[in-house]
């Protein structure tokens, strides 16, 4: 009765399982680069965390960070308004 299904034996399938393990193999490395691209942001979060607070308010540029902003507008200390 083989003749009736189609007879002769099973259809060459191993170009389809080459095809299936290389979408595995892709999909695989796709989770695998997303894993580490989000313990790369979760890990430059926690060192932002970390060193965040005062450290992000002292500026190079100021003369003495630590002081903040002397200047204050109107005042004929600083030359502004003179």
């Amino acid at each position: 009765m083989g003749g009736m299904f189609g007879g002769g034996g099973a259809p060459d399938t191993s170009a389809q399982m080459a095809e299936q393990r290389a979408e595995n193999e892709r999909l695989k490395k796709q989770a695998e680069d997303e894993r580490r691209d989000l313990a790369e942001q979760q890990a430059a979060r926690t060192a932002a965390r970390r060193r965040g607070g005062s450290r992000m308010l002292l500026a190079d540029t100021r003369l003495t960070p630590e002081q903040g902003v002397q200047q204050t507008f109107g005042s004929s200390q600083t030359g502004i308004g003179v």
